[in-house]
């Protein structure tokens, strides 16, 4: 069990370098190939709203996939499914078509969702006092993916001036390549698959003696099976609504997606108000990055050392702290900074500690689907708050924008006592 786990943590943080790369590249890449193809500005944000709209609609059905196949079988589907989006995406710069163009994105967005559900699978097979730990350092792998992809620019005009292809298609033929690697990397040496394996151990701990008990629990179970396989969204929606901290876990994950989302979007429009220039914009960016996913890896040990819940709490806390920096910055670049950089650790603390205690609180059974679940509605509500962000920051500032993200966590927080004063 424990070399199982060792070899899909590897086989995972391995997928999540190099598949991570083509996701790097949608970053800051997409939005100037769809103004290219669509030789209009207008449709500059349509990479940004296609790729998250992709992501957001294969949550649940890439969960259902797990469930039913397994997650090597789901990842290794996602994101030969996104290298597809990528050799459209590459059709499009040719033939600038537009349609081409928004069926790319929509299938490129699949290698977000994909990366995403990663972190889960890191987590199957984790003893309970490292499940966070081991999910960590998944979601650490993307930091080299994240810095890699949106520097693809100048490789990527190499490569398409040898393929004779218009500039920017480059780019995308390396993420296309990247992403076929990681579906190859992941059906070849996710071996055995961690939930089917998770699920094996649980049903054999379940499994009873002997005697007529032992024919009713096997019918039981039996029945149990049935309901995963044919009815999982509608039992993980159910075990939400009854199950606190699936529940707790599953409010965090999707208010610090919201959070980091729509103030990440603003910051840049803001500094670029107050006369900062595209550098010191990207190098506040690359902080934000930074927070994000370097640290992950200490996050999920503390995660596991002194609890899920208050690692979560406490990433409440850091959010609180980072709207204060930047609200009350007044335009100066250095506390900016300090709150994009807290801002992105607020999210990893609320992200490791979030998913590890979802899986904790969810039967084998029921994990795939509940965690699919929870993704589709974090890059929902994400994509919701970063298009009202805008609007927001134009009627009450940088400053209110903040604050409407600080009264955000609030939730989070009555949750959190509600479960403390809760009997165990």
């Amino acid at each position: 069990m424990r070399a199982a786990q060792k070899r899909a943590v590897r086989t995972l943080a391995a997928a999540q370098i190099v598949g991570g790369v083509g996701v790097g590249v949608s970053v800051s890449i997409g939005s100037l190939l769809a103004e290219s193809v669509a030789q209009s500005e207008t449709y500059a944000g349509l990479a940004r709203t296609a790729t998250t709209a992709g992501a957001a609609a294969v949550g649940v059905p890439l969960a259902l996939l797990a469930q039913r196949r397994g997650r090597r079988f789901s990842l290794s589907a996602g994101w030969l499914a996104a290298a597809l989006g990528g050799v459209l995406l590459v059709g499009s710069a040719v033939s600038r078509s537009i349609p081409l163009l928004i069926v790319g994105m929509l299938l490129f967005g699949i290698g977000n969702a994909t990366n995403q559900q990663s972190r889960y699978a890191a987590a199957d097979l984790a003893a309970p006092h490292r499940r966070a730990q081991a999910l960590s350092i998944v979601v650490w792998s993307t930091t080299i993916g994240s810095v890699i992809g949106p520097n693809l620019a100048d490789p990527g005009a190499g490569v398409a001036s040898v393929l004779h292809l218009p500039r920017l298609a480059g780019a995308f033929v390396l993420a296309t390549v990247c992403m076929a690697l990681a579906s190859v990397l992941l059906w070849v040496w996710l071996r055995p698959d961690p939930l089917l394996l998770a699920r094996q151990h649980q049903d054999a701990d379940k499994q009873p003696e002997s005697g007529s008990s032992s024919r009713a629990a096997q019918v039981e179970a039996a029945k149990e099976a049935g309901q995963s396989q044919t009815g999982t969204l509608r039992a993980g929606l159910r075990h939400l609504r009854h199950a606190p901290r699936a529940a707790f876990a599953f409010v965090t994950i999707v208010v610090a997606h919201t959070v980091m989302g729509a103030i990440m979007t603003m910051t840049p429009v803001s500094m670029s108000e107050d006369g900062a220039n595209l550098t010191i914009v990207g190098v506040t960016i690359s902080g934000h990055l930074l927070g994000m996913y370097a640290f992950s890896p200490i996050v999920g040990w503390l995660a596991d050392r002194i609890g899920h819940l208050p690692t979560a709490v406490a990433g409440q806390a850091i959010f609180i702290a980072s709207a204060l920096l930047s609200g009350l910055s007044h335009g100066s670049v250095g506390i900016v900074m300090a709150g994009l950089f807290l801002l992105g650790l607020g999210w990893s603390f609320s992200l490791v500690a979030g998913s590890a205690m979802l899986g904790e609180a969810t039967p084998a059974a029921l994990r795939p689907g509940v965690q699919g679940t929870t993704d589709t509605a974090m890059n929902v509500v994400a994509a919701v708050g970063a298009g009202l962000a805008g609007p927001l920051m134009d009627w009450i500032g940088f400053g209110g924008l903040n604050a409407v993200a600080a009264a955000f966590v609030l939730p989070v927080i009555v949750f959190w006592i509600f479960l403390c004063r809760r009997p165990v």
